[in-house]
Parts: structure tokens; sequence; C-alpha cells
């Protein structure tokens, strides 16, 4: 019997996605709730799973279209396996294997590891581009991404493997052919359609930029005393909790204790109407595979920094895996960005529509600065705070940071409420 497999609900406000890669074959066999196909929508990427175990009959969408909740994507011939497959499974496995013997037997130039259809190894576009770029064999390569599958990170920490000297003879080959693929001198161009996620990224940033009056304060923070008490207490913590003791969570705590003092920080702009809230709920900016995505830590006021640190070690977890829900990102009334990871000495944040505030972390490094009269050498980072001058007030604004900052260079006030 014939089973169609439709676009699953996509979340709230959410009609259509963007198919990102088939991850079956026709003629693959599929388990229950096997995902066959990768959706990506302006959030977050979703995977259509099979509702039954059988057969891929029929593929009804491609890469790269657009796809409504509810319509159909696929066709499963139910109840078939991989030892009895149905006539049309089998002969799609017969045709790849004539196309394997076809190349095989017709030699190509330059043949580029992406470019050949490994039916073992579905490779994102994303993948592909890497693979090209850095001439790797990626079926020699383990993928870290979700069923095994090979990210971005995965190649390129292959290859620069292979440049420090742990590459083998095998692996140079694809190099070698690829670099020979390109003429010395020559000037290439590659034109890629963005993503839905990227799109709705850009749509995003530059709204906020239109409609928001936005500007940043700047302050820098001593971080000795919290790099101090992390040194002293994060073997305990660690053992206690199981999870690491980072900045985040100081970040985090410090944040509730400025958004209580000055509440418009913590309100956005609804119409002619300011909606404030008495509570804090934490849009954390996290590196995903298709771009920048801000999970949201929910009633972080109530949350001690055991439970602060776990909730950001889970989003960056599933962010790679490309499991995180729309539920997940669902609200927000305040964000941190950490740009220091990626060595940020200072930046200017954009808001997170319908906030109204975002707070940005940069990297410690030692700089000199007076301390009692005295020039002393410190670990010091810049924050920023952007925010919309339309709702807050600069006196807000810098108010704000300056609890931040001095809740950051005594933690005592987190205990105390200050």
């Amino acid at each position: 019997m014939a089973t169609e497999v439709k676009v699953p609900t996509l979340g709230e406000s959410v009609t259509e996605a963007t198919v990102g890669e088939l991850l079956k074959q026709v003629g693959d066999a599929v388990a229950v709730d096997e995902p066959i196909v990768s959706l990506e929508t302006d959030k977050v990427a979703v995977e259509a799973p099979s509702p039954v175990a059988g057969v891929i009959k029929e593929f009804k969408v491609a890469p790269g279209d657009t796809v409504e909740v509810d319509a159909v994507i696929a066709v499963i011939e139910e109840g078939a396996t991989d030892a009895a497959t149905g006539e049309e499974a089998g002969r799609a496995k017969e045709e790849r294997e004539e196309g394997k013997e076809e190349r095989a037997e017709t030699p190509t130039p330059s043949p580029a590891p992406a470019a050949s259809s490994d039916a073992s190894q579905t490779l994102s576009p994303a993948v592909r581009r890497a693979v090209l770029e850095h001439g790797v064999d990626p079926s020699t390569i383990k993928g870290t991404g979700k069923d095994g599958r090979l990210t971005k990170e995965d190649v390129i920490a292959a290859a620069q493997a292979k440049n420090d000297g742990g590459g083998s003879i095998a692996d140079a080959a694809p190099q070698q052919a690829a670099t020979a693929s390109a003429p010395a001198g020559e000037r290439r161009e590659e034109r890629v359609k963005m993503t839905r996620m990227r799109q709705t990224i850009a749509k995003r940033l530059k709204g906020a930029q239109e409609e928001a009056a936005l500007l940043t304060t700047f302050n820098d923070v001593d971080m000795s005393a919290v790099m101090e008490a992390r040194g002293k207490y994060k073997d305990l913590f660690a053992k206690k909790h199981d999870i690491r003791l980072g900045f985040m969570g100081f970040f985090a705590k410090a944040a509730c204790l400025a958004l209580k003092d000055v509440p418009s920080v913590n309100a956005y702009i609804e119409g002619d109407e300011i909606v404030y809230h008495d509570y804090v709920d934490i849009s954390v900016a996290v590196s995903a595979p298709n771009g920048l995505v801000v999970p949201v830590i929910r009633d972080a006021q109530d949350k001690g920094f055991a439970q602060i640190e776990k909730d950001i070690a889970d989003f960056g977890k599933r962010a790679k895996d490309g499991t995180l829900t729309m539920e997940d990102m669902k609200g927000g009334t305040f964000t941190i960005s950490n740009g220091g990871v990626f060595g940020s000495l200072m930046s200017t944040p954009i808001i997170n529509p319908p906030q109204s505030a975002v707070l940005g972390l940069h990297r410690i490094e030692d700089r000199p600065v007076v301390v009692d009269g005295e020039i002393v050498i410190r670990p010091m980072m810049y924050i920023a705070l952007s925010y919309d001058h339309r709702l807050i007030d600069g006196r807000e604004a810098v108010t704000a940071l300056k609890i931040i900052k001095e809740a950051i260079e005594d933690p005592t006030r987190m205990l105390i409420d200050l």
C-alpha cells in the first residue's frame, strides 16, 4: 500500500518551508520515523520523517522547492524491505548501479570528491562546497552531525588536520585533482541561492535598523572577580552539577538584576503601547550550520547558575545537530550575544525585534588600567548595550549597563540582590 509523506506542522504562523536536501533516494528502505527530507523554515531546519516502514517509491519535490504545510513530498510503498523491494525500487537500484559503472568506465577530468554522487553519503550544498574548496575525501571524514552526517565544520577540521601534516597520500590526490581543474590565475564566481533562514535573518536585521532608533552605549568590565570565582569553584561546580561553569551564567544573572531595576530595557513597543514583563526570557545567540539562531532561556530570573549553564549547553548542542524547535526560539524579552568567542574586541549588536535591547560581550584581554592611583594589568572586557531609543532613554541604557558591570566586578551583588 502506498503512503504519502506530507510536510509536517512547522510551528505557529509558519506556513511554508524550503526543501533543503533529500536524505534518502528512490528505492531506499526506510524505518518508521526515519527522516527522509530536510526542510528549512524562517527560523529552524526541520526534518520530515516517514510515517511507515517501507521503500521510497517517489519524491514529489526537489531541493530548493518551496512547499506548504500538508503538501505531499514523497510516496512510500508500505511494508517493503531491503530483501524484497518492489519492481520499481529494484529498477531504481539497478539504474544507480549502472550509473556508477558508466562513471567508472568513462574517465572524467579533475574528479573532485564533492561532485561524486555517493549513495551512501548525502552531502548538503554547504558541505559539498567545502569539500570542493579544501580538496578532501568526504568518505574518510567522520561526521559529527545528526545521524553521523558531515557538517561544514567537519570538512574544515579535516582539511586543517591534513595541512598540519596528518593527511595521507591518498588524501592528497583529490587536492591535486581539484587544483589542476582550476588554471592558474583564473577568477571564479559562484552564485548560491540564500537559504530561507538567511533571507529571514537579512529581512529582520534590516527591518530592525529601519524601524528602531538604534543606539549603542559601551563600558568595560574588570573580569578578575568572576575569573577568580570560576577558577576556585569550577571543579566543585562540575562535580555537583555535571556542567562546566562558564561566564554566560554570570552575565545572565547580572542582566536579570539590571532588567529588574530598569524595566524598560526588558520591554518592547507594540503598536502605540509599551509591553512590560515581570519575567526575564533571555535569548542567547547561538551559531548553527545555517546561520545565527536565538533560543530562549525562560524565566532566567528564577534559575540558578547551573540550570542556566545547562540550558545554554543544550542549546549549543542542538543547534549544531539541527534539532532546535520553533518553541525553543519563541518569545524572548532580552538578548545576549557573545562575539568574544570568535575574537571580537568591540561591536554594536543589533536588537532582535520586537525586543528593545541586546547585550554584546567580547573577548577578554589583559590591559593596563588605573586602580587606586596605580597602573595595573587586569583582564578586561568591553561590553555593549544596543537599544531602541524610542523606548529607552540614554540614562536608562547607561544605568542598566552600569549595573551589569558592577555585578560582574563584584559577584556578591548577585547573591544579595544589589
